[in-house]
């Protein structure tokens, strides 16, 4: 199949082909970095901080990538874009597997968060360009790959973890098999020229078709907002839920599948609702979801309600995307880029933290005294034993003894539990002897407020969606006052 407007044969199955399992790259990588950061803790002896600053960088870093390369995705080309993502992805894997220490294992986590805003830079606006006539249906087509990715990569860990494989490095080498596929399927390929070059529009035409259009900016702050349901929630899914003794990982597959069986499915959805009817639909059912996760106590109630959640956020990203390229299409890159880009980065930097923030504040709820001060006082008169059975992780010790003092020295002057230390000296003396039985009597302690705590960050989200739908419900409702939505067409003026 060849794209005719720009005189070469562009060959546009393989290219969306390739893009998908550029995708799958991206989000197995997710995934993987997710499930090896225990291992990753355990083998070189890292702290909570540099396990976060190696997680974290997954978000930050694919947000900052998008922001640099997106807008110069015209420029530079969505080939060379494609080309650094699979460098990225090919020395991330093997900077991580040959790492000595925390120093290196941030720089191959960055290097492959940078070749997955890399992923996202260049796909977006080519599957927009590919597709000129159908964009939000096939962007929620290719977005199909990123939570199938999640799903894909979740299920070879744990596959793998079932068989005994525990080995990080051997995970880590599942990330190579999507890269090797999409290089091949991009290798000698001809890219077409973005839709923006190929209209003429040029570079300060396209800022100030974006940054001067109103509709952009409600864009923005919607997709702040969708953002933050769909991806806040699904990185606080697995944790809320396993201190509840809920299989936290099986809902957050089962609910990543149903996202990727809706995007598959969105055509049908698209040529009947339209994005602003898809957009306001999704934030009514969303709102939902979310809000009766907040409330479940079973396996069965939780994969109840997250099919709700997950019908609900399914078509939130891709939609977003194809409302800015459909809406705003002299925009081009620059505005993929940007509303992309903010969507993560207002994730990693402000919704996922204030979730935790909310989480801490109220689990404090829910910690009895009287049973947090037997089990504190246990930390501080027999870890000083295992201390010297476990000489290696000997500072490990200290700081959980330390911590559990300084919160009894508290009690004592205040009557009361200081927050947000008396779960972190828990926390400490789970991480530091899991084995042990003053562990297993702090997770009976700590587990149901955790629960507490993180449904209650799930309460604090859900208000988000009464936002969204008066914003879609405006949006839809002008659709339908000017006879249904209009696709805008670059040429037009």
């Amino acid at each position: 199949m060849t794209q005719s407007n720009t005189g070469q044969n562009i060959n546009i199955g393989r290219l969306f082909l390739g893009s998908n399992f550029a995708l799958i790259g991206t989000s197995v990588t997710f995934a993987i970095i997710g499930a090896i950061m225990g291992s990753l803790k355990e083998t070189f002896i890292l702290t909570n901080a540099e396990v976060g600053w190696i997680g974290g960088a997954a978000l930050w870093g694919f947000s900052i990538t998008i922001f640099i390369f997106g807008p110069l995705c015209d420029a530079l080309g969505m080939k060379l874009l494609l080309r650094l993502a699979f460098i990225g992805h090919i020395l991330g894997v093997f900077i991580l597997i040959f790492a000595d220490g925390f120093t290196i294992l941030f720089a191959g986590a960055l290097t492959l968060a940078m070749a997955n805003g890399l992923v996202e830079a260049a796909s977006n606006p080519l599957v927009a360009t590919l597709y000129p006539n159908n964009k939000t249906e096939m962007l929620n087509r290719f977005h199909v790959w990123f939570p199938g990715g999640i799903v894909l990569g979740g299920l070879i860990s744990f596959g793998l973890d079932s068989m005994g494989i525990h080995n990080y490095q051997i995970k880590l080498l599942v990330i190579l098999i999507p890269t090797v596929v999409y290089g091949i399927l991009f290798f000698g390929q001809k890219f077409p020229a973005t839709e923006r070059l190929q209209s003429g529009i040029s570079s300060s035409e396209m800022v100030r078709s974006t940054l001067l259009r109103p509709l952009f900016w409600v864009i923005i702050i919607s997709m702040m907002m969708t953002a933050s349901v769909e991806l806040g929630p699904n990185r606080w899914i697995p944790a809320v839920l396993e201190s509840a003794g809920i299989s936290g990982i099986l809902v957050l597959i089962w609910i990543n599948l149903l996202m990727a069986i809706m995007r598959f499915k969105a055509g049908p959805v698209v040529h009947k609702l339209s994005p602003t009817g898809i957009l306001l639909s999704s934030a009514v059912v969303s709102g939902i979801g979310l809000y009766w996760l907040s409330f479940t106590d079973s396996l069965g109630s939780a994969l109840v309600a997250g099919t709700v959640f997950a019908i609900g956020v399914s078509y939130f990203w891709p939609t977003m995307l194809g409302l800015t390229s459909e809406r705003i299409p002299k925009g081009g890159a620059f505005a993929l880029s940007m509303v992309g880009g903010v969507g993560t980065i207002i994730v990693g930097l402000v919704t996922a933290p204030l979730m935790g923030g909310v989480a801490d504040k109220y689990l404090h709820e829910k910690l009895p005294l009287n049973e947090c001060t037997v089990v504190l006082e246990k930390i501080v008169t027999t870890f000083p034993d295992l201390k010297k059975e476990n000489s290696k992780t000997a500072i490990d010790y200290e700081n959980a003894i330390s911590l559990a003092q300084e919160v009894l020295d508290s009690t004592d002057t205040y009557n009361s539990l200081p927050k947000l230390k008396t779960a972190n000296a828990l926390r400490s003396a789970i991480a530091v002897a899991p084995n042990s039985e003053v562990a297993v009597e702090a997770r009976e302690i700590l587990g149901p407020a955790e629960n507490y705590g993180g449904k209650i960050s799930f309460r604090r989200v859900a208000p988000l969606s009464i936002i969204l739908i008066f914003i879609f419900g405006i949006l839809y409702y002008n659709d339908k006052k000017r006879g249904g939505y209009k696709t805008e067409i670059i040429s037009d003026d």
